[in-house]
């Protein structure tokens, strides 16, 4: 089975879960449109896969005045996109019994980079989604802690908990305006990646081996998201879909059905 979507914005392509399925769309043979802070990594991506397969620019969405132009762009270069990818997010620690060691300002850049830059980013890309033709999709990259939240990181948890539950709404609302967008939601468990790196956590030991590997990973998502699911847990996340998920989800449906 082959993506259905020809052309893919992936943001936070830098590394990990990003770098790893904008590689499993352009082996798709599809294109690639790769966001990140670190130019270098996207240039080595660029050199592995060949500019006519990949482009790359480089943006750093927490800056969220610049998201406007940033998509005007996007959308005025690449009018045959018809997927994005918003993938980009940051895990640090709060032990909030110690609160002298709560950096607030480190809280607030990672739900503004886990939450409200794709918040902005999602209201930007509606109008140009909502002309076009075909299918497009908004695909998302929360947790599998935005279901079960781990008290090392509570911030993280709420702020990927608070973007499933705008997904879950968001997805609502789309299906009865403008256009036919599909609204996606990986939900990872921990992976080996840089979110558990020292430089970014240094009260993790060994992070870079918690978690499942990514290319286990990697095959199990795209293996879904080319199959057509909108909800794609992998891992414990799985787990607590078969819990209790699917029965909470099940409620809201009912709810949405007696509101109409």
């Amino acid at each position: 089975m082959s993506l259905k979507y020809n052309k893919v914005l992936v943001l936070g392509a830098t590394s990990g879960i990003g770098w790893a399925l904008a590689e499993k769309i352009v082996q798709d043979g599809k294109h690639a449109i790769i966001v990140g802070r670190r130019k270098e990594k996207l240039d080595e991506f660029v050199k592995k896969y060949g500019s006519d397969k990949v482009d790359s620019i480089v943006f750093d969405i927490t800056k969220l005045d610049e998201i406007p132009n940033f998509v005007e762009d996007v959308t005025r270069k690449h009018p045959d996109l018809d997927s994005v990818f918003l993938n980009s997010g940051i895990q640090r620690g709060f032990d909030f019994s110690k609160p002298d060691t709560v950096d607030l300002e480190m809280l607030e850049l990672e739900f503004r980079t886990n939450y409200l830059s794709y918040m902005h980013i999602t209201t930007a890309f509606i109008p140009f989604l909502q002309k076009q033709k075909k299918e497009t999709s908004l695909i998302y990259t929360t947790s599998g802690l935005a279901l079960l939240p781990l008290p090392r990181c509570p911030n993280y948890c709420a702020s990927k908990a608070a973007l499933h539950h705008m997904i879950l709404s968001l997805r609502e609302q789309l299906r009865s305006g403008p256009g036919n967008i599909q609204v996606i939601e990986i939900f990872p468990p921990a992976v080996q990646t840089e979110l558990h790196d020292a430089k970014h956590q240094p009260d993790i030991k060994d992070g870079g081996n918690i978690g499942m590997p990514l290319i286990e990973f990697t095959e199990e998502a795209w293996g879904k998201l080319v199959k057509g699911d909108e909800q794609i847990p992998v891992g414990f996340a799985a787990k607590a879909f078969d819990a209790f998920e699917g029965k909470r989800q099940e409620l809201f449906q009912n709810i949405m059905v007696n509101m109409k």
